[in-house]
């Protein structure tokens, strides 16, 4: 398995790999994502300022997630301080083919590589109240609870907030 930095060329098959993904999250009720969002030019954005990080297994894009600074307003709902430096996780999607192989949790190991390496000690990332998986996954990876909140660019939909510090 490797991680690296997202190049312009992966983008259409990230766009594959969220095609693939968006079908189960809406049979499990979760609304996060659809197909409006996370869309070419979101993901295009993310390289421009390289914060888009891949997984690569056996020469296929597995995995994706954006490892950024940017904090939505309504984290400060969730009790944190948003003026605070935080390694954010965003657009977290795993291949369904190839779940179960360690990839989300590798994604976001990586993120905490990128922290450490801006001297930030703070992690969070926020997952739709529908994501059992995500929720089952950020505790064992020392994230905890930190509250829900509603997001003003998906509304109607409810987000738990996790935080782990370094």
């Amino acid at each position: 398995m490797t991680i690296r930095l997202a190049l312009t060329e992966d983008i259409p098959l990230i766009m594959q790999l969220v095609h693939k993904v968006v079908p189960l999250m809406r049979a499990a009720g979760n609304f996060q994502w659809g197909h409006d969002y996370p869309n070419p030019e979101v993901f295009a954005n993310d390289i421009k300022i390289g914060q888009l990080w891949v997984t690569e297994l056996e020469n296929e894009i597995v995995g994706v997630s954006a490892i950024t600074t940017d904090q939505d307003p309504e984290y400060a709902d969730a009790g944190w301080d948003i003026t605070e430096k935080a390694i954010v996780t965003h657009r977290l999607a795993v291949d369904p083919d190839r779940q179960g192989k360690g990839i989300a949790k590798a994604l976001m190991q990586q993120a905490e590589v990128v922290a450490q390496a801006a001297g930030i000690n703070i992690l969070r990332v926020d997952t739709n109240s529908e994501n059992k998986a995500t929720q089952a996954l950020f505790p064992k990876l020392g994230y905890t609870f930190s509250g829900e909140i509603g997001l003003a660019k998906r509304p109607g939909l409810r987000f738990f907030c996790y935080e782990k510090l370094l």
